[in-house]
């Protein structure tokens, strides 16, 4: 699969999911459409979205709820798209939302294999190739990002290290929607710093692309042990993604 197979791949993604065209993530001005439900998005997406600002560089594209739209235009003319998704604006958007009952939520960096990079990275410890029928006994908070326990049914393919017959490394992929699948990985934290994270997701990155899926990897951009994880793999940043949710839902996540 080449790169400009996998982009395209990502950009007609992105469009299923926010209910746009592939070409308008490439137009020099920011687009703002209406939310509304798709087969083909990705299986975790709850939508229709609120508001859900995405970009791949050029622009911002928003998808959001009706009661949104005025409010996510305003903002996503006022400012850069690179700032839209950063303080000091976002409280710009922040304050908008306050009144309608909408906080901001989730924001993520997106990533995507550069195939001239891709190679499996070498590892002191043997590797394994998991699938369903392995992943049974492995629900358990040290795999919780390999694995989703919420929605096993898509947890589809994995790779892990192992000492002896201990599983000490573990990268897991989602077939999130049709096309690409969505990578995650823990290693136990006395292993770490050793290349385990580099060597499984690079083996579970090169697996997916000889299924024909697209391989992605996601992390906020505060987790710099992940985005480093990635980049070592032969990923790269693709786009960004923000998301605003009910006010009550963001306060319950911070325990309040």
């Amino acid at each position: 699969m080449t790169r400009q197979e996998i982009w395209e791949t990502a950009l007609r993604q992105s469009a299923a999911d926010l209910g746009c065209e592939a070409g308008d993530f490439l137009r020099p001005e920011p687009r703002v459409v209406l939310s509304r439900p798709d087969a083909r998005a990705r299986k975790y997406l709850q939508l229709p979205f609120s508001v859900e600002i995405v970009s791949y560089g050029s622009c911002a594209v928003a998808s959001v709820s009706p009661e949104y739209r005025e409010l996510t235009e305003r903002y996503l003319a006022a400012f850069p798209p690179e700032h839209c998704f950063e303080t000091p604006n976002l409280h710009v958007l922040n304050e908008g939302l306050a009144p309608l009952g909408q906080k901001v939520c989730f924001m993520a960096e997106y990533f995507l294999p550069e195939p001239a990079l891709l190679r499996t990275l070498p590892c002191a410890l043997p590797l394994r190739i998991l699938g369903r029928e392995d992943f049974k006994s492995l629900y358990l908070p040290q795999w919780s990002n390999a694995l989703c326990e919420k929605r096993r049914e898509l947890d589809v393919l994995g790779v892990g290290a192992y000492d002896g017959e201990k599983l000490v490394g573990f990268a897991g992929c989602s077939a999130d929607c049709e096309d690409m699948w969505q990578i995650g990985v823990d290693v136990l934290p006395e292993y770490r710093r050793q290349g385990i994270a580099c060597a499984v997701t690079s083996r579970l990155a090169l697996e997916i692309l000889e299924r024909g899926k697209v391989p992605f990897y996601c992390a906020a951009w505060s987790n710099l042990a992940s985005v480093r994880n990635a980049i070592c793999c032969g990923f790269r940043p693709a786009w960004a993604e923000l998301s605003a949710r009910p006010a009550a839902d963001v306060d319950e996540m911070n325990g309040r």
